[in-house]
């Protein structure tokens, strides 16, 4: 089954899953991830083993119909339990952070269109049970769904895919601190972004878990704009967001900023692992000043120093 091609309107808050399930030593766990990050989903395919592989989910690596080596990772196995032996299992080929990676899994039921909204975001005992890859919960009338972040399973297998922030020829700093909003449902990428930013010292960071949140709290800025009488820039002056958080996505967000009259003049960087050549299309339709793909922390950051200070000049105090 080929990556499916329905559209949705961008910055309407809404996203496809495709549901799969595991068989995890008896029982029938049902999972789901975003179907823009699916190329394809197909029978299992034989592999080679890879050198150094430390995991034992990690079973080896196939030649996709696309060229590409595309390492095969048991997720029974990733998840505690005995292997999928079953003759009738698939095989989904994702494409995040610029890398393909393909996930065996003991069967695919369907594609669901829901909105954000119905996305509920793991409390903290889930997190806790999933080691935070569980990034949200759908209930459905007969079941429950758990989004899988497959981003911290790869990372988890192959640190390098992790986020890094490359300090090296780093550009002098103008002497100024910048405060910015970052926006992403992941706790283990917000505490490494604000530990990295803020040794970075360019900038002052305030953080939310979703979209939602973060409109939410730029609410309160723009009010005291309007009631004060001063700018936006006097408050904040950038934001980054992730795309996918439960009850509000980034692209909804961005797409809110640049719609209100006095917020619209916050650049925006969406900073996302599905950024691809259609993304980014749906990046610029929502009005985004820039979108960068995980891990590179460092590339965001120049940009969006480069992009406030184009914008603001010498508005901004230090």
């Amino acid at each position: 089954m080929a990556q499916t091609n329905i559209l949705l309107e961008t910055g309407t808050n809404e996203l496809e899953i495709v549901e799969f399930y595991v068989n995890q030593d008896g029982y029938e766990a049902h999972y789901g991830l975003n179907v823009a990050k699916v190329v394809e989903i197909g029978r299992r395919q034989p592999v080679t083993a890879m050198p150094e592989m430390r995991h034992k989910a990690l079973l080896g690596a196939f030649l996709h119909r696309n060229g590409r080596i595309v390492p095969l990772i048991d997720m029974a196995r990733f998840l505690g339990s005995a292997p999928i032996t079953n003759e009738d299992a698939k095989v989904i080929v994702t494409e995040f952070n610029g890398v393909c990676t393909g996930f065996l899994v003991s069967g695919v039921n369907r594609i669901y269109r829901l909105s954000w909204t119905d996305v509920e975001a793991p409390g903290q005992f889930l997190q806790n049970m999933s080691r935070s890859s569980v990034t949200g919960v759908v209930r459905l009338e007969e079941r429950v769904i758990f989004l899988l972040d497959l981003e911290a399973i790869v990372a988890e297998l192959h640190p390098a895919m992790a986020l890094r922030f490359d300090t090296s020829d780093m550009d002098a700093s103008d002497g100024k601190t910048y405060k910015i909003l970052h926006v992403d449902d992941s706790s283990s990428i917000r505490s490494l972004l604000l530990e990295l930013l803020n040794k970075e010292g360019r900038f002052k960071v305030d953080q939310c878990v979703n979209g939602q949140e973060a409109w939410d709290y730029l609410q309160t800025v723009r009010d005291r704009c309007e009631a004060e009488n001063r700018p936006v820039s006097d408050f904040l002056q950038g934001v980054i967001t992730d795309i996918e958080m439960p009850a509000m996505d980034g692209l909804a967000l961005c797409k809110r900023i640049k719609e209100d009259p006095i917020l619209r003049k916050l650049p925006v960087a969406i900073f996302s692992s599905m950024i691809n050549d259609s993304l980014a299309k749906k990046c610029a339709l929502v009005g985004a000043d820039a979108q960068y793909t995980k891990p590179d922390l460092k590339a965001l950051s120049v940009r969006l120093h480069e992009l406030i200070t184009t914008v603001w000049g010498q508005q901004v105090q230090s």
